[in-house]
């Protein structure tokens, strides 16, 4: 059974955004295109192997909130992705499944996934991806990010200013992703 958890990050924390992509030892993150989902893909199956996402879902995330989805690219390739889009705070889709649409007044920007190369870790990739995110969310008036913490990432999403929230009504909700899932959420 799913150990639900939500998580929150309060807004002067990540208000500290930086306003660089980049850093040296991991790469940079600029916006992902077309052109990358085969690489996104590869990453995806890769990184997170019992939780494979369809090649149209990963189409669809960046159709419908392609301002929210990123490709960290070192030495001219992809070595991780982060995809991201507005939805409904404790709401989560189910893994592998299409959206259809995204909300017109969502509750948060929701990070759906997040996934980098053994080689390219360890550089601060993934606090850049999220400082990015919040930057983006309160461009567009979002109010908070929510992510769904999967395969013992707990500690990388506290150290970035995620709290933990229990949320029993997220159980049956946070199946799809594993038995490590746990949500958690976090404000601007």
């Amino acid at each position: 059974m799913s150990n639900s958890k939500t998580f929150s990050v309060e807004g002067d924390r990540v208000k500290q955004a930086m306003d660089s992509s980049r850093n040296e030892g991991a790469g940079t993150w600029r916006p992902a295109a077309a052109n990358n989902l085969v690489d996104i893909q590869r990453i995806g199956d890769q990184i997170h192997p019992d939780l494979h996402e369809r090649p149209e879902v990963f189409a669809e995330r960046l159709r419908l909130s392609p301002e929210g989805c990123f490709a960290l690219v070192r030495n001219q390739r992809v070595v991780g992705y982060g995809l991201s889009h507005p939805w409904f705070l404790y709401n989560i889709p189910p893994l592998n499944q299409l959206l259809g649409s995204i909300p017109q007044s969502p509750e948060c920007l929701l990070i759906h996934d997040v996934a980098v190369l053994p080689q390219a870790r360890g550089h601060g990739a993934a606090g850049i991806l999220i400082r990015l995110t919040a930057k983006l969310a309160r461009k567009r008036g979002i109010p908070c990010l929510a992510l769904v913490s999967v395969h013992d990432t707990r500690p990388l999403w506290t150290r970035l200013g995620f709290e933990l929230i229990p949320d029993s009504s997220l159980i049956d909700k946070l199946k799809s992703y594993g038995q490590t899932a746990a949500e958690r959420d976090g404000g601007r």
